[in-house]
């Protein structure tokens, strides 16, 4: 099983969603930014290393708010640890995105994203997480 890490990053009542190249698995499809955890790496620390990677910023690593366990049709599985961001270091550059966007809470279920995430984007919408 895969272990992966995402980051809510939250500005006033914004989210930031990414959307994936088309040369990515999973094609096109919005996704909260994040990675792999690399071996011997704390989740937190994996967190940090991905959102310096992909949007060029110092983030602190808030709370835990979900952890989902997903197969995907494929077979392949996954396990994502969700950390929210309310604050960092710099400014946020697009390095591998197709798209990346602020949307509000409530335009969260319109976008469409990757299967594993659609239960916090729902928890996100309805207000269940802060």
């Amino acid at each position: 099983m895969k272990q992966v890490v995402a980051a809510v990053i939250i500005k006033g009542d914004k989210v930031l969603v990414c959307q994936r190249t088309r040369h990515q698995t999973m094609p096109l499809k919005w996704e909260f930014p994040g990675g792999k955890i690399e071996t011997g790496e704390q989740p937190r620390d994996a967190l940090r290393r991905e959102l310096d990677e992909e949007l060029g910023i110092n983030a602190t690593i808030g709370e835990e708010v979900m952890r989902i366990r997903h197969q995907y049709k494929t077979g392949s599985s996954v396990e994502l640890r969700f950390y929210v961001v309310r604050e960092y270091a710099g400014t946020i550059e697009n390095r591998i995105f197709r798209d990346i966007r602020w949307a509000t809470r409530s335009e969260l279920p319109t976008y469409d994203f990757l299967e594993a995430d659609v239960k916090l984007v729902k928890d996100l919408a309805e207000g269940k997480i802060v």
